[in-house]
């Protein structure tokens, strides 16, 4: 799909050049008229362009995006083959029920802030029947059920309260993202820190199970990887794609 979309865009832009491009035909003893379309039409001075990306921190994105592929291909990938190889995939289906569920947490606290009652009713009723008659989460009875399903974190909320996305930010090991998602993962952590559902605080070593885990089913369910679009514009696909995406997931 990218690389068609590649193509349609570069069709367009290649029309539009060929457009502007072509001279008027003047016929002898006849003054040539003034093209319909010109720049100064289709382009006004106060109107900013929406394709325009904020990325002043681009030198630095660019540094974090070549770390994250090394991360990626020499750690990541390597110890994520090696869970798919020893684990099952209805035993990684269960951890993947498990942490989805974990997180209405995190969605239920930001569905209230975002002041949506609804969806947070819903949230609540998901994670009551997954965690009883699912078992800790690890069956997603609720789906079956057709309870809908929500997934929202702070860099939501603070999308919905008003606050635009700040410059363009690729995190080291978490990816692109930007300055107000960016503040949100560290809220919506401190949160669960704060919260302690699993009793952390009590049982230290619980957390050397969750979190190798939950970073495990974090890469193993996304399919990207760096540097295989077969782009050489990648980093600049991926960086409209996160930003749009983003955008979408504020407004829905």
């Amino acid at each position: 799909m990218m690389p068609r979309t590649v193509f349609s865009i570069a069709l367009v832009i290649g029309l539009a050049l060929g457009g502007c491009s072509t001279k008027p035909v003047i016929i002898s003893g006849d003054a040539p008229e003034e093209p319909v379309f010109t720049s100064e039409r289709l382009i006004e001075s106060d109107v900013q362009s929406p394709f325009v990306i904020n990325d002043p921190l681009e030198g630095f994105n660019r540094t974090m995006y070549r770390f994250n592929y090394h991360a990626d291909r020499w750690v990541l990938m390597p110890a994520v083959r090696t869970y798919r190889f020893l684990i099952p995939q209805p035993l990684r289906t269960g951890v993947r029920n498990f942490f989805n569920n974990f997180f209405n947490i995190r969605t239920f606290f930001n569905q209230v802030l975002q002041g949506r009652p609804v969806r947070a009713m819903q949230t609540t009723g998901r994670f009551a029947v997954n965690t009883t008659l699912g078992i800790a989460g690890l069956f997603d009875v609720a789906s079956h059920a057709g309870m809908p399903y929500h997934r929202e974190d702070f860099g939501q909320t603070l999308g919905v309260w008003g606050f635009g996305p700040g410059a363009y930010l690729v995190l080291p090991f978490f990816g692109p993202s930007n300055i107000r998602d960016g503040a949100g993962l560290a809220v919506d952590s401190a949160f669960q820190s704060w919260l302690d559902p699993l009793n952390f605080d009590d049982h230290p070593s619980r957390q050397y199970v969750y979190y190798p885990l939950m970073i495990l089913d974090t890469r193993d369910k996304v399919a990207f990887q760096y540097f295989r679009t077969g782009s050489p514009f990648e980093y600049e696909l991926v960086r409209r794609l996160i930003l749009t995406v983003r955008e979408i997931e504020v407004a829905k």
